[in-house]
């Protein structure tokens, strides 16, 4: 275990945790921009939680935290990466002249603090508020693992991650099955700084490309010039509770407006918003011949990968034409053994987060920040996992239960 330092005078001299707005994840813009065409005027309130004990109260980060957001807001995007987004064909041209008079407003995030409990909150337009959560989350990991031993976490980090290497070395020695097997980094939220991030993802590209093929980090891809993977999340399907159609319909007009912003791009939905179960109801062969695949982020993903194969099948869609990506908890041999469950049968990706960028010996922290509510209402997820769900809604929770026939946790 790596030890804290005394670092009383961390705060005298200001280093920016955050080093450029693009250096957030991919599905960031691709909702950013979804949401922007299709609704411009949705209102949200964004809430950060812990979900495990850290080290020290992050109350003590407050003041801190202030000034890393009080910078944030400072920060526009460079001429250099308007041009890398405009060279995604999926990403529009209005959406990028947006995004050169973009700037984070601070009066719509405020960081308070209830007894060792840190709560941040963003309220405002929407789109001008979920770009909040990434930035935060890593400004608050960062500033963390600032007050640990740099020296030995790193020392260990390398040696952790030589490791890696050297048995992705090893297993690529091994007979492949059908379908390739393929990674990719989703390590930024968590992250123990970014110029760890950049030694990992540099090193993962120079050393086994056969496998490492992107990061979720578009300002890393930008560099690294690697390609930049994500597609949506829970955010984006939630919001779809608020807009207006039936609740039961929910999923049904967020894939519809996906698909008619991107026409075939960006095509992995996210399963677990009420539960796989429920998603597969509305996930009809319309929808599973347009998207490319689906993606796991809560249960067993076994389970929840057959249940998939299942649905194809009934479809009598060729599951080899699909992919089924897992981004829930991997490390490299939960990765392999879902790779060899699957890869006669149906394309396989993982993204892998925290075990890549965040494993130097130090427990990391599980953060997040959710979208709870919007234009007014509370919304949810429902998920697979016990844990995950993050709502304070008791009769909302309930009500979604009931009309997704999902078990209460």
């Amino acid at each position: 275990m790596t030890e804290m330092t005394d670092t009383t005078d961390m705060t005298e001299n200001f280093r920016p945790v955050v080093r450029s707005l693009l250096e957030t994840d991919l599905y960031k813009f691709s909702m950013w921009q979804a949401l922007l065409h299709w609704h411009p005027g949705a209102q949200a309130e964004y809430e950060f939680k812990c979900r495990n004990r850290p080290a020290y109260p992050l109350t003590e980060l407050k003041d801190e935290i202030e000034r890393q957001l009080d910078h944030l807001c400072t920060m526009t995007f460079r001429e250099e990466e308007l041009e890398y987004l405009r060279s995604l064909r999926y990403i529009k041209s209005d959406f990028v002249d947006f995004l050169t008079v973009f700037r984070f407003q601070r009066k719509f995030i405020s960081v308070e603090t209830n007894g060792d409990e840190l709560l941040i909150h963003a309220r405002g337009p929407q789109v001008h508020v979920m770009g909040f959560e990434i930035f935060v989350l890593y400004i608050v990991n960062e500033l963390y693992f600032r007050r640990f031993d740099q020296e030995a976490a790193l020392a260990e980090g390398r040696r952790r991650l030589d490791a890696k290497i050297a048995a992705l070395k090893a297993f690529g020695r091994e007979p492949m099955q059908r379908n390739p097997f393929e990674f990719s980094d989703f390590g930024v939220r968590r992250r123990f700084s970014g110029e760890w991030h950049d030694e990992v993802v540099g090193r993962l590209a120079a050393e086994v490309p056969e496998f490492f093929k992107g990061t979720s980090n578009v300002y890393l891809a930008m560099r690294y010039k690697i390609h930049p993977i994500g597609t949506m999340a829970h955010e984006y399907m939630q919001s779809f509770q608020a807009f207006g159609v039936r609740l039961r319909d929910f999923q049904k007009a967020a894939l519809e407006d996906w698909v008619q912003e991107f026409r075939g791009d960006l095509g992995t939905a996210l399963t677990d918003v009420v539960g796989m179960d429920a998603f597969l109801r509305d996930f009809d062969l319309y929808f599973a011949k347009l998207f490319d695949g689906l993606r796991h982020d809560s249960g067993d993903p076994v389970e929840w990968g057959e249940k998939a194969i299942a649905h194809y099948a009934k479809l009598r869609i060729d599951a080899n034409t699909k992919r089924l990506v897992f981004s829930d908890g991997l490390d490299l041999d939960k990765a392999i053994h879902l790779y060899r469950h699957f890869a006669d049968r149906i394309m396989t990706g993982f993204g892998i987060g925290t075990w890549l960028t965040n494993d130097l010996g130090v427990k990391p922290l599980n953060i997040v920040m959710k979208l709870v509510r919007c234009n007014g209402q509370s919304v949810a997820k429902l998920s697979d996992s016990p844990g995950k769900t993050m709502s304070k809604d008791e009769t909302f929770l309930a009500y979604l239960r009931q009309v997704f026939e999902h078990p209460a946790a």
